[in-house]
């Protein structure tokens, strides 16, 4: 398998879909520091720059037909950060773009279509969500949701594809960050459901999420100084950070038994953030390289925060160790403002993976 990716980033596809056998076709990105993080890391795959001149490229030939697309446009526009102006906002919009990607691709042959962003793109007021379906779908004007409001999981079969859509929250895939996400699979394939890729059935899985449970988490909240400090809010393109509550609530309290597909259980505050003795060093054994709760883990006493390192946000993110750590600017090492600011772009690794393992079982 072959895939295009636009809004890369940092390029978390690669990473989670490199032992699948899946390699990049080519990247679509703009920014400076995540371009040289691709340069640095896959030097043989072209980035092509300006998504949006991606649907001409495509339709000439210019460019190779990949077999998935898959990309995150910019979440900001849908986000509490970003003002929420939705489709008003430029950075919207290029999730119109990305539908129109997808057609010029499917113009030559179908493709497996995959995307991301942020919970609230599900409820903006101009629907925009509906317009993404719509486009995805082939309809001609937005979908409206039935009841008035878009759900945390769905299933669109349209005249131009079958879509499926559900909310991923990262702390169930081991890693030690609460991070939700919208993620979209869709085709116009007669031989792929986008909904056995995306939907499990209980007790029957061959391939399902590693828990159901969540784990003892660190918040992610903005670093932007108009945030509010203690407020939880996730993040975007801010800074990683582990979040100390007061002693004296619940030691339990971080216990959230609702799956993935529930809206309304949240988790609580922790006093540690056991990601930061985590490893991402394959020749350790499984249970050392997963998240532990390990008391040497760096703790936040009452009300307190610290500033992760870009490693621990590496691993937050499930990414190897010093991986947005490159030459930057004539100088050996990168500074830490450019990766926290990639990683909190990226997307959670183990998430990424699961949903590529699910679609490799879904052809097979």
């Amino acid at each position: 398998m072959r895939f295009g990716s636009v809004c890369s980033g940092i390029e978390a596809a690669s990473v989670a879909w490199h032992p699948l056998g899946w390699e990049a076709a080519w990247f679509s990105e703009i920014e400076p520091f995540p371009s040289a993080v691709l340069a640095h890391h896959y030097p043989s795959v072209p980035n092509l720059g300006d998504m949006t001149r991606l649907p001409a490229l495509i339709r000439s030939g210019a460019v190779e037909v990949p077999d998935i697309l898959c990309g995150g446009t910019p979440c900001q526009a849908f986000s509490v950060a970003g003002l929420r102006r939705s489709l008003a906002d430029d950075r919207g919009n290029l999730s119109l773009t990305f539908c129109e990607i997808a057609d010029a691709i499917d113009e030559h042959r179908p493709a497996i279509i995959f995307w991301e962003n942020v919970p609230g793109v599900l409820n903006t007021k101009d629907n925009a969500f509906g317009c993404f379906l719509a486009g995805l779908a082939g309809e001609y004007e937005a979908l409206i949701p039935p009841g008035g409001r878009w759900t945390n999981a769905g299933f669109v079969d349209g005249p131009a594809r079958a879509v499926a859509w559900r909310v991923l929250d990262a702390q169930y895939f081991g890693l030690a960050q609460r991070r939700r996400r919208v993620f979209v699979v869709a085709s116009a394939r007669a031989d792929f459901d986008p909904a056995a890729v995306l939907f499990e059935l209980q007790g029957v899985r061959r391939d399902s999420a590693p828990r159901r449970e969540a784990g003892k988490v660190a918040p992610t909240i903005p670093s932007r100084s108009t945030a509010g400090g203690m407020n939880r809010l996730d993040a975007e393109s801010e800074t990683l950070l582990p979040v100390g509550f007061n002693a004296r609530q619940d030691p339990d309290c971080w216990q959230d038994r609702k799956g993935p597909l529930d809206t309304d259980g949240s988790t609580q505050g922790v006093a540690v953030a056991p990601s930061l003795t985590a490893s991402n060093d394959p020749s350790r054994s499984p249970q050392s390289s997963e998240v532990t709760q390990q008391v040497n883990a760096v703790y936040a006493s009452s009300m307190q925060v610290r500033r992760l390192t870009p490693v621990e946000c590496e691993r937050l993110q499930g990414f190897p160790d010093g991986y947005t750590n490159i030459p930057w600017r004539g100088k050996p090492e990168s500074p830490d403002g450019p990766r926290y600011k990639a990683l909190g772009n990226s997307w959670a690794v183990p998430v990424v993976r699961w949903i590529g393992r699910r679609i490799a079982n879904a052809l097979a």
